[in-house]
């Protein structure tokens, strides 16, 4: 454990990607059945709410991820992960700072955690793990109903990354339960999930199915 209430977590396990919302009561309570069910990281990501929503709804979800003593990034605003203490930011293409993904890992500090989208990229994901980067995340690896129009990447990445980049790798884009495992012997450290798990009728339930594949 870091210093305060800050976490440096084994990047790996289930990766809970939180829904565009504004029931902010609603994800609260879907997130926490998710921590129960053994999600090993969280980032809020949210591209329909305004900036004050944003705020009210990070704040909300920081509280309830350190209760869980469970790591807590968000999605494509480094100032606003920095102004909230939270445990790390998930940047984009577009999301850097001025400087790029090296000038992100400065601000955050070598304690926190950056995630950085490499989608289908090999060259990315190189260029993530010389600036610092935590993890590298590819997708879509599969049909993904949050982003229908997203490149596919190949689960051959994976084997790539491990032998070249010294980073974690994330897997992202239509995971299911029914193909988490393909994901998994790939080489994803991470599988990062929003709708088979928040849509599920039993969010715990799912979430300690995920966890479970990992232990095998």
């Amino acid at each position: 454990m870091r210093k305060g209430t800050e976490l440096r977590p084994v990047l790996r396990g289930l990766y809970a990607v939180t829904p565009d919302t504004s029931d902010t009561s609603g994800l609260l309570l879907r997130l926490e059945q998710a921590l129960r069910g053994g999600v090993r990281l969280v980032q809020y990501r949210n591209k329909l709410a305004d900036a004050t929503l944003k705020g009210e709804q990070a704040a909300a979800l920081l509280s309830l991820c350190r209760r869980h003593q469970v790591p807590f990034l968000i999605n494509d605003d480094l100032e606003l992960a920095l102004a909230l203490g939270a445990d790390g930011a998930h940047l984009g293409r577009e999301d850097a700072p001025v400087g790029g993904l090296a000038a992100a890992r400065a601000a955050l500090g070598s304690a926190k955690i950056l995630g950085v989208s490499c989608y289908n990229e090999l060259a990315r994901a190189r260029e993530a793990a010389a600036a610092g980067a935590d993890y590298a995340a590819f997708g879509a690896l599969f049909p993904s109903p949050t982003k229908p129009a997203a490149l596919a990447a190949s689960l051959d990445l994976f084997g790539q990354a491990r032998r070249e980049l010294g980073c974690g790798l994330c897997g992202i884009g239509g995971i299911t339960l029914e193909n988490a495992p393909r994901a998994i012997a790939a080489g994803a450290d991470l599988l990062a999930v929003i709708t088979d798990l928040f849509d599920a009728p039993d969010v715990e339930g799912r979430g300690a199915a995920y966890a479970r594949l990992f232990k095998e």
